[in-house]
């Protein structure tokens, strides 16, 4: 499912420590996939999954403050919530995105 727009007020993280955020999903082989969300400022460039060849699981890790975000996949230019994460919250756009806490 494809959101038009995604404008979400996500909460700011507060200052202090990084933790590592680990972001993984099983797609297609071969897809452009990114996670976007509070945390990069929806920027579905800003943050790529790197995949290994042929196996279709894409992975990244983020350094990210203490805070609570809300994100989705971009997979070929497609916005969907993350289908392991059992947090949600309303997108304003009719879907839902997905709610990390770190």
């Amino acid at each position: 499912m494809k959101s038009a727009q995604v404008k979400v007020q996500g909460k700011k993280a507060s200052s202090g420590s990084k933790k590592k955020v680990p972001f993984a999903l099983r797609t297609r082989p071969g897809s452009h996939v990114a996670v976007a969300g509070t945390f990069n400022n929806w920027d579905p460039t800003a943050n790529p999954l790197t995949d290994n060849p042929e196996e279709g699981h894409f992975k990244t890790v983020l350094s990210l403050p203490k805070g609570t975000y809300e994100y989705k996949f971009v997979v070929d230019g497609v916005w969907s919530a993350d289908p392991m994460c059992t947090e949600q919250a309303p997108d304003g756009c009719g879907s839902h995105n997905s709610v990390l806490h770190v």
